[in-house]
C-alpha cells in the first residue's frame, strides 16, 4: 500500500507537540483540502527543507560572487595599469612622429 508515492512501511511515526492555535489552523487547512495532519506535516517539512536548501545555495552563490568580484577587481586593476602603460607609449610615439614629421 502506498501513501502519496511513499510506501507505508517506509513511514515512521513521530510524536510532536504543537500549540493549540497552530493545530487549529492546520486542522482548518486539512479540512478544506480534504487531507490529514500527517500529510500536512510531511508537505510542510518538505517545503521547509526545500527553502533551507535554496537559502544555502543563495548563500554559496553570494559568497562565490563576492570572491569573484575581488578577483575581477584585481584583474581589472592589472589590465588598467598595462593599458595605461601602452597608451603612454603610444602617445610618446605619436609625439615623436609629430616632431619629426613622420
Amino acid at each position: 500500500m502506498t501513501n502519496g508515492g511513499t510506501k507505508m512501511s517506509q513511514l515512521k511515526k513521530v510524536l510532536i507537540t504543537v500549540p493549540e492555535p497552530l493545530l487549529q489552523e492546520v486542522d482548518l487547512v486539512c479540512s478544506s483540502e480534504k487531507s490529514n495532519r500527517s500529510k500536512f506535516v510531511r508537505e510542510a517539512m518538505k517545503c521547509y527543507l526545500a527553502e533551507k536548501r535554496k537559502l544555502h545555495l543563495q548563500e554559496q552563490m553570494t559568497k562565490g560572487y563576492q570572491e569573484m568580484a575581488e578577483i575581477n577587481l584585481e584583474l581589472a586593476g592589472m589590465y588598467f595599469d598595462l593599458e595605461h602603460e601602452q597608451f603612454s607609449k603610444y602617445e610618446e610615439k605619436l609625439a615623436e612622429c609629430e616632431t619629426c614629421g613622420c
